[in-house]
């Protein structure tokens, strides 16, 4: 029975059964990864809107006590309660900026002020495996423009600034984020690849430096016939992980 089966398995029916195989648990594999990610992601938005709310609380209570403060002048003469002082209203903006700090910390991006501006570590991460960090050094004066960095020159974070930096620097920080995440990840699935299965691959694994595109080939071999097979992996979104296209051919 087991020469019986081990036939079938190498047969050409058994052969592309053994690839149906395959799809069936690389898309079970596939959704349970979207599943997780999703579940990685509404937990670092609730984590975010805990943070975005403790900011507002922060906020109002640096108003009330501005009001409280700006009362009363040096010589004790009452102010206007809507003109605080200049020195409160520049500890308020300090203290909104690190409150906007540790939001960033919540979801891979911490920083820190500077005597110029604010310098942003983006940290990157794949299926709960730490990789590589960038650095991002941000001036605001006279206007925020990008000073210096560590961003790889294949990311295009010339028009992610562009589109983002002068209006939503949140935003422009969460983009360019899914965008260094997606490369990494990408970067790490096809080094584990050529890691773990170098003795099924023929040859190397080619790449670009993106990683938005893999190719390589590996054979099936049975008693009598060996099958190549050539799979070309096409990743259209950037901002993703998983490939968009994938084609195998025999």
């Amino acid at each position: 029975r087991g020469k019986m089966e081990e036939g079938k398995a190498y047969s050409p029916d058994g052969v592309f059964a053994h690839l149906e195989m395959l799809e069936t648990r690389a898309h079970q594999a596939a959704m349970k990864q979207e599943e997780r990610e999703q579940q990685e992601e509404k937990l670092a938005r609730l984590k975010a809107r805990v943070q975005e709310l403790r900011l507002q609380r922060d906020e109002l209570r640096a108003k009330v006590d501005l009001q409280q403060k700006g009362q009363l002048g040096k010589e004790g003469v009452a102010l206007d309660p809507a003109q605080p002082s200049a020195r409160a209203v520049l500890e308020w903006k300090i203290k909104s900026v690190k409150a906007m700090l540790q939001l960033f910390y919540l979801t891979g991006i911490s920083g820190k002020l500077t005597k110029r501006g604010v310098c942003f570590c983006i940290s990157t991460a794949y299926e709960g495996t730490y990789l590589d960090s960038y650095y991002l050094d941000l001036l605001t004066k006279p206007e925020v423009q990008i000073h210096r960095h560590s961003i790889p020159i294949f990311i295009p974070l010339e028009q992610i600034a562009k589109k983002y930096l002068q209006t939503d620097i949140r935003r422009f920080l969460s983009v360019l984020s899914d965008h260094l995440n997606a490369y990494v990840g990408r970067r790490y699935q096809a080094d584990q690849l050529q890691e773990h299965f170098s003795h099924q691959i023929e040859g190397t694994l080619q790449r670009n430096s993106l990683c938005n595109l893999l190719v390589f080939n590996y054979n099936v071999s049975s008693k009598s016939k060996t099958f190549p097979f050539n799979v070309r992996l096409l990743y259209g979104d950037l901002c993703c992980s998983l490939p968009t296209e994938v084609v195998v051919s025999c």
